[in-house]
């Protein structure tokens, strides 16, 4: 569970110790608000990439099952995370996600979740990608699965560098879109 309370007691000195009143009329309420967000925007710390796969694995039987089987592929997935090196935000994230189904498929809207719960977390968009890709492996019981997630970082166009242009794109492939270029080509 997250504290909020202790959550709301940090921001309260971090407001005190960057020169802030935090009885002032427009932050008074700000600890708890933070807070609030911080509970929501975390979410997915509280679950592990196994119980994640359980939550949104709901499968049905593939419509090509004995027949030659095709990727999947979603596109555009927007979701957004917390850098864990700064707490910064990672915004402006599509998660483009493919895998070939092994006699069942997953619903639609079961991978844009899994997506935005992974993302709920203080995270690496290197290992969000890799989440992404263990929790549909479990949930749609398939080893074939690809993951391309294109962002930008705050704590490179905020701050630092401050280069506002600048994006990142990291690239999951297990199993057959390891080595097949054509299954890597859908993402």
């Amino acid at each position: 569970m997250i504290d909020t309370k202790a959550i709301e007691q940090h921001i309260r000195g971090i407001l005190e110790a960057i020169g802030e009143d935090p009885d002032r009329e427009g932050l008074q309420e700000t600890p708890a608000r933070v807070a609030r967000m911080y509970q929501e925007v975390f979410e997915g710390i509280q679950y592990s990439n196994h119980e994640i796969a359980q939550m949104f694995g709901k499968t049905f039987s593939s419509p090509t099952s004995g027949a030659s089987e095709t990727a999947v592929v979603v596109r555009d997935i927007s979701v957004f995370s917390y850098c864990e090196h700064h707490m910064a935000l990672m915004y402006d994230m599509k998660v483009h996600v493919a895998y070939v189904p092994h006699g069942k498929v997953i619903g639609l809207s079961k991978i844009a979740r899994i997506c935005d719960m992974a993302a709920k977390r203080l995270q690496l968009q290197e290992r969000l990608g890799q989440d992404i890709a263990e929790i549909l492996m479990e949930a749609a019981d398939t080893p074939d699965v690809g993951v391309v997630i294109t962002g930008s970082h705050s704590c490179m166009t905020a701050r630092g560098i401050r280069n506002v242009s600048a994006q990142t794109t990291t690239k999951t492939f297990l199993g057959k879109f390891l080595e097949d270029q054509s299954l890597q080509a859908l993402l």
